[in-house]
């Protein structure tokens, strides 16, 4: 069977709802949140009827080979028209009267009334109700029970901003009536993490058996982090080789602009990104700056060598997640697993392995920013902005690689392992990180004014950051200190959405 219609037979459906999975050259527009009584004539929402992930609906009938996993990469390139805004957000839930990370039973009351309010449906997995779906947009839950919004492949970032508003306006609806708010910030400020709730998804069990096998810091990664990510698209494998080392060069510097985590317990954690820090010793076999992407050699084919290799989570059957930790894809292509003898991979599994990878930047048949901590909603238009106007501007794009050609493999993770403690105050060179910034938020905006939509204001937030070199975190930092007294329970109302 040919490549091409191998990929046509498979139903590939992301298995955690990525803001810019599953997109088809859609012309869509923002799905503005309103009151159900603003929307008669359609159904409540309903229960979606298999869990994420599914598996496929028709079974292939030859086994997969390599050839067809970098078919399926490329199978993202798109033309420039059809590019699209994919953005995704976590926050953390507390309970207003106690600060404490909220439960399950919270979390579910919460996403019920969203599905009863606003018309989401309801994605089960057993009898538990672990995520909404509507549209192209998802709503799911971090292994902490973090809330995430993957948003929908939008044009322009008024439509992601648009998206942001109406997802907060519905959350804080459901959630105050519940004695619920909602936390901006890279890691949990306060709470231990025995305190934090666990779950009932099935993936995660598996990596929380996982993680403390593979580093030191995987559980804290899982239960008390947050993060706002950028989806983006590519026209070629070229353009996504450009994208993938200009971005992949910038992301330190991303973090440092957005560094916002840094407490923890209750006190100053030593860090502006404690989150950032955190993923150097999560598993490094999953992670970090992929070395590999500035070689003369790189494209799609390397980036599936290295996903082969990189170990295995699960296989998804019958509804269930059998644990394949240990094992590699390159295993599974051999039908080797010793969890499923003899069975072969589908597309399905491949896109739900490469979900489970976690470099600065990732790989799909799109490419997701990953460097930033979670803030305030007001940044959360604005690293959209930021990496659109970078990496969607020929001109600007060009600039970023001319910058960073001659970084070298040490020098970029100097600033990798760096960034998170000191920020924009990190040398760098003859200077510093903050210099590196304000030339690269310059051709942020540069490349925004070409793009003809008048997005220039969502970077507006970022620009007092840059300009100073005091990174949002800092300033938390200083609150604690001042006004606050030594206490951090002043974040969750300095921060909340």
């Amino acid at each position: 069977m040919a490549v091409a219609s191998r990929l046509a037979v498979a139903r590939v459906v992301q298995p955690d709802g990525g803001a810019a999975g599953g997109r088809k050259g859609r012309q869509g527009f923002a799905v503005v949140g309103l009151p159900a009584a603003g929307r008669r004539g359609r159904r409540r929402g309903g229960a979606v009827a298999a869990s994420p992930p599914t598996e496929e609906a028709a079974k292939l009938t030859e086994p997969l080979t390599k050839e067809d996993l970098v078919a399926y990469l490329a199978s993202g390139c798109k033309p420039k028209e059809n590019w699209r805004i994919g953005t995704e957000h976590e926050k953390f839930g507390f309970d207003v009267e106690t600060l404490r990370p909220i439960t399950y039973d919270q979390i579910s009351a919460i996403l019920n009334g969203l599905s009863e309010r606003f018309e989401w449906d309801k994605i089960m997995e057993e009898n538990h109700v672990i995520g909404l779906k509507q549209g192209k947009q998802n709503i799911s839950l971090e292994p902490g029970g973090q809330f995430e919004l993957s948003g929908a492949p939008l044009e322009t970032l008024h439509q992601t901003c648009a998206e942001v508003n109406s997802h907060l306006y519905q959350v804080k609806a459901v959630g105050e009536e519940l004695g619920v708010g909602f936390l901006g910030m890279g890691f949990q400020p306060k709470w231990a993490l025995t305190d934090i709730p666990i779950m009932p998804k099935g993936r995660y069990e598996i990596m929380r058996n996982y993680m403390p096998k593979v580093g030191t810091l995987g559980l804290d990664m899982m239960f008390r982090t947050c993060t706002v990510q950028v989806n983006l698209d590519f026209s070629s494998e070229q353009d996504m080789i450009r994208k993938f080392r200009a971005s992949l060069a910038l992301q330190p510097i991303a973090t440092a602009i957005f560094a916002n985590s840094p407490f923890k317990e209750g006190k100053p954690n030593g860090f502006l990104s404690l989150r950032s820090h955190i993923w150097t010793d999560t598993d490094n076999n999953r992670s970090g700056m992929l070395p590999f992407v500035f070689d003369d050699t790189f494209g799609f084919e390397q980036y599936v060598d290295y996903a082969l290799d990189v170990p295995m989570y699960f296989v998804y059957r019958n509804k269930t997640y059998i644990d394949c930790t240990g094992m590699s894809f390159r295993d599974f292509m051999a039908g080797k697993l010793p969890q499923v003898p003899g069975e072969l991979p589908t597309l399905n599994d491949w896109e739900n392995h490469l979900t489970t990878i976690f470099p600065e930047v990732r790989l799909k048949r799109y490419m997701e920013m990953r460097g930033a901590d979670g803030g305030p909603w007001r940044r959360l238009c604005a690293l959209p902005a930021f990496w659109v106007g970078l990496l969607y501007d020929d001109e600007s794009l060009q600039s970023i690689i001319d910058m960073t050609s001659d970084w070298t493999k040490e020098e970029r993770e100097m600033l990798r392992r760096k960034v998170p403690v000191t920020g924009l105050k990190t040398p760098f060179r003859d200077g510093y990180v903050r210099d590196l910034a304000e030339d690269v938020l310059q051709l942020a905006k540069n490349g925004l004014e070409r793009r003809g939509y008048k997005e220039v204001g969502f970077l507006r937030e970022v620009d007092e950051v840059v300009r100073t070199g005091v990174t949002p975190a800092e300033k938390l930092l200083n609150l604690y200190e001042t006004k606050w007294q030594r206490s951090v329970d002043p974040v969750f109302e300095e921060l909340l959405y």
